[in-house]
């Protein structure tokens, strides 16, 4: 049998008062503060807290042979960092649920904007489409040289191209604005 958790928790009573009667009501007194302080700060698990407190205190209790004063004054030190803990797993559990409801919604306007995008590329003149398709692929230095290559093979300037693609697309969006104010109507 393992007698090391009762010795330090018998350091830990001896670290609150000087006698069992004296530690309990300090451990008592303490433990309410702490869970009118989480709850003053909107915190549910309040009493969750205040014992997480607690544990963390005792766990440090080795390291803290060279501390002087109150130990409600340690322990309220303590239950601020657990206090910003908990609002970061707040934020951070609300953060995840906004990620996944945005990117079911993402996952549905992308489709549509896409739908759209097949649209107007159908209605824009077949060499219009196939420039501007071809204009758009590749990456990096291929993609520098494939555009250089094809305002050869167009027979005008890199700028004239960059203008006429940018027209293009132009039009694409207009394709698309007005499709979504006549399916808005």
């Amino acid at each position: 049998m393992n007698t090391q958790p009762a010795i330090e928790f018998q350091r830990f009573l001896y670290w609150l008062g000087p006698d069992l009667e004296t530690a309990g009501q300090k451990y008592e007194s303490i433990r309410s503060r702490l869970i009118m302080m989480f709850r003053a700060r909107r915190c549910a698990p309040a009493e969750d807290l205040a014992d997480a407190t607690f544990e963390r205190v005792a766990h440090k209790l080795a390291s803290l042979s060279n501390f002087t004063g109150d130990p409600a004054r340690y322990f309220c030190g303590v239950a601020k960092k657990i206090y910003l803990e908990h609002q970061h797993e707040v934020i951070m559990a609300a953060r995840c649920r906004m990620n996944v409801q945005a990117t079911n919604a993402d996952k549905h306007d992308s489709e549509s904007v896409l739908n759209q995008l097949d649209l107007a590329l159908n209605r824009i003149p077949h060499a219009d489409r196939e420039l501007i398709l071809t204009y758009y692929t590749g990456s990096g230095k291929s993609k520098i040289n494939h555009r250089r290559a094809l305002a050869e093979q167009f027979g005008m300037r890199p700028n004239a191209l960059r203008l006429r693609v940018f027209r293009i697309r132009r039009a694409i969006k207009n394709y698309m604005l007005r499709s979504n104010i006549d399916g808005a109507a």
